[in-house]
């Protein structure tokens, strides 16, 4: 007997203890992903809690119901039958009204986090109007604040700051409390704009131009990402993100303007090859040409490919494979 009531001690354990190894994934840091630093984050958790909490309170009554159900009426508990039984008001309403009350509360939940969050002029922004943002003259309106924008290639991330005339490759450099609208295309295929503590993902299309917008709440490094998959490179088709304070974010800028490396639409044509990033490599370009994000628009309509010179084999870790777009 006390064998027995060990062994269910231990699969009540192993139930309880399996939905948290699934976290696992969440990355090095335990977690992070359930510690947003930005209000579009932010908001995003706070819509997906309200979520699985009014599911949760539809899921657990039933599946309570629903064990008490078999065990009560199994044959061997001989309960009560009447066979003339058919119908029941209070059963009805609890039938129907509990799901379409549900609908309601997801549906309202829904709108509000369509707004709250939309790409193209979050409300956040607007409402999350900090002493910090009011003592740096930044306006937390949707379009103001610092423009960035947002090119893919196979397999690399190019952050182009337009009003800066510089540029840098998988590693994207903000400041912290201020409104950083994004501009994103693809040269090549379709990618998968995503960091998950700071804002949501949204689609990176050739011949397209999407919109994204979030603010930094605070100086910190962060783990930007490809949520589609794109082909051999996909795997180390990450980006580092750092958030600084306006007075390191201006010294960053002054150490990018004195690069010695320009990116115009030829240099650009030579980047954006095939190239797996193997190595992590980061790199920062000074001089950048205006027009570059329209121009790789419009080469992408145009049906602009960027072929490799070397044939990809299933050896991935060849020297020849970690930098030849420069």
């Amino acid at each position: 007997m006390f064998n027995r009531l060990k062994n269910h001690s231990r699969i009540a354990r192993l139930i309880v203890l399996t939905p948290v190894a699934f976290l696992g994934g969440c990355a090095d840091r335990p977690f992070w992903l359930f510690h947003p630093h930005g209000p579009v984050a932010g908001a995003e958790f706070h819509y997906l809690i309200a979520d699985v909490i009014v599911l949760s309170a539809i899921l657990l009554p039933v599946t309570a119901l629903l064990i008490w159900v078999l065990r009560r009426y199994r044959a061997a508990a001989r309960a009560p039958h009447d066979p003339r039984w058919t119908h029941s008001t209070r059963l009805e309403i609890v039938v129907w009204g509990i799901p379409l009350l549900t609908v309601g509360v997801l549906a309202y939940l829904s709108y509000q986090g369509v707004f709250a969050v939309n790409p193209y002029g979050p409300r956040v922004l607007a409402r999350a109007a900090a002493p910090e943002r009011a003592a740096a003259q930044v306006s937390a309106e949707p379009g103001a604040g610092l423009e960035v924008d947002v090119i893919t290639t196979d397999w690399q991330w190019l952050f182009v700051y337009p009003s800066l005339h510089i540029a840098s490759a998988n590693e994207l450099v903000v400041p912290t409390h201020v409104p950083i609208h994004f501009r994103l295309t693809s040269a090549t295929v379709t990618n998968d704009f995503f960091i998950p503590q700071l804002v949501g993902q949204i689609y990176v299309m050739p011949g397209m131009r999407t919109e994204q917008s979030m603010i930094a709440d605070r100086p910190g490094a962060y783990h930007g990402i490809d949520a589609e998959f794109s082909g051999p490179g996909f795997s180390w088709m990450d980006f580092k993100v750092r958030a600084l304070p306006r007075a390191k974010f201006e010294a960053w800028v002054r150490r990018a303007e004195h690069s010695n490396r320009r990116l115009s639409f030829r240099t650009f044509a030579r980047f954006a090859r095939p190239t797996v990033n193997l190595a992590g490599t980061i790199t920062r370009f000074s001089k950048v040409q205006p027009g570059l994000f329209a121009h790789v628009v419009a080469q992408a309509k145009a049906g602009k490919a960027y072929p490799t010179p070397y044939a990809f084999t299933e050896d991935m870790h060849e020297a020849k494979f970690l930098r030849h777009a420069d």
